[in-house]
């Protein structure tokens, strides 16, 4: 009972910095302003260890590697605790440690595919109930580059963007081959 109590509060502090420091990445990604409550949260969560970490993992192509980098080895340090505490590494070997590298990489997209569905969602309410609100913009900018492909694709009917759900559609298939992927990963890398 201790060790589920213990890995919980592991896994609610580690998928929240993932998830802050994957918001930060999109949000420079994109090139959105910071000078928003959003960004500000962001930058007061995240600051502590993507400025140091920074001076040692350069950005490449523009992109904030630190970040991305950050967000992965907190999934990794949870996997590897939680597979600790579990019992499961008996003994450091290439296995295991890879394993964790592999299922952290694994992880990383299937959140990030979480985080996508909440951005198209909260913009479409937000495109409904209050376009002009201050985050709006930061929203529609996270999601515009995501919608566009099948905004090409499918056009309005009758006024209505039927492109989230195509979009929405398309990610579940890709969480559901992730979940595959992953399942078929586990025993291969953990020996089972």
């Amino acid at each position: 009972m201790l060790t589920q109590i213990l890995l919980l509060i592991l896994s609610t502090v580690c998928d929240l910095l993932t998830v802050a420091l994957l918001a930060r990445f999109a949000l420079q990604a994109v090139r959105a302003p910071f000078r928003n409550t959003l960004g500000q949260f962001l930058l007061a969560v995240t600051n502590w260890m993507v400025i140091p970490a920074r001076r040692f993992i350069p950005s490449a192509f523009g992109y904030d590697t630190a970040s991305l980098f950050l967000a992965w080895l907190w999934q990794a340090l949870f996997i590897g605790l939680a597979t600790g505490l579990g019992g499961g590494m008996e003994a450091i070997s290439a296995s295991p440690i890879l394993g964790v590298v592999v299922i952290a990489a694994l992880d990383i997209v299937k959140i990030a595919i979480y985080m996508v569905m909440g951005v198209v969602v909260v913009s479409a309410v937000f495109s409904w109930t209050n376009p002009y609100a201050p985050l709006a913009e930061t929203f529609n900018q996270l999601s515009r580059p995501l919608l566009r492909p099948f905004q090409r694709l499918i056009p309005p009917l009758g006024g209505v963007d039927l492109s989230p759900i195509a979009l929405f559609l398309a990610l579940q298939v890709l969480l559901i081959v992730l979940a595959n992927v992953r399942a078929n990963l586990l025993p291969a890398l953990y020996g089972g």
